[in-house]
């Protein structure tokens, strides 16, 4: 059986949680914080991040992007990245615009886990500006559609709804959904999906 090594509150290890479920691929979850002084995730992943996905034969995927690969390749199931290439060029621009995204909020979380006297104001504005570029980017890119690709759920919308996800647990003074109201409706119609349901971060 797979094994999955993922933290909680990773919006990465979230989407590929959600490929898993959405993929009806069987999988053994085991939550570990690359952070702690006693983490393992080294021993599986040279970078020391998380998700890290260890294949039945012993070795392991690492970086959440290879990891969806894997996964909607090895499973005919609801194809989560289309076969054409126009379309599945669409669908990984949605899916690194959305990583960047978390990318930007969680260097702003680094940043003030800093000493206080250590921490670099312009640093934060320009994450913060990242983030707020990013959103109003895909809230143009999804325009008045139902899925962010158009014609149905695909990796698309599980990196932008992990991307929201993220933004709600760890900026919540960005109220994006006042913002941008048509991916406030994409957040609620991805939220009634089991997948998503099932995995809500815990409380930050």
């Amino acid at each position: 059986m797979l094994t999955l090594f993922a933290a909680p509150t990773s919006p990465y290890a979230r989407k590929v949680r959600i490929a898993l479920a959405e993929k009806k691929v069987e999988y053994a979850l085991v939550n570990e914080s690359p952070w702690t002084a006693e983490t393992t995730v080294p021993a599986s992943n040279p970078l020391g991040k998380v998700p890290v996905l260890v294949l039945d034969d012993g070795s392991c995927l690492y970086d959440s992007r290879v990891i969806v690969e894997y996964i909607d390749s090895v499973s005919p199931v609801s194809r989560l990245i289309p076969e054409p290439v126009r379309q599945r060029i669409a669908v990984r621009k949605w899916e690194a615009l959305a990583d960047g995204v978390c990318d930007a909020t969680q260097a702003i979380v680094i940043e003030h886990r800093r000493p206080a006297r250590q921490q670099s104001k312009d640093w934060v504005a320009r994450q913060a500006g990242k983030i707020e570029a990013g959103v109003a980017e895909m809230a143009r890119e999804l325009g008045e559609r139902s899925w962010c690709n158009g014609e149905g759920y695909t990796l698309a919308d599980i990196a932008a709804g992990c991307a929201l996800g993220y933004l709600d647990l760890r900026h919540p003074a960005f109220n994006w959904r006042d913002v941008h109201p048509n991916l406030a409706k994409l957040a609620g119609r991805l939220g009634k999906r089991a997948a998503f349901a099932d995995t809500v971060p815990p409380p930050a």
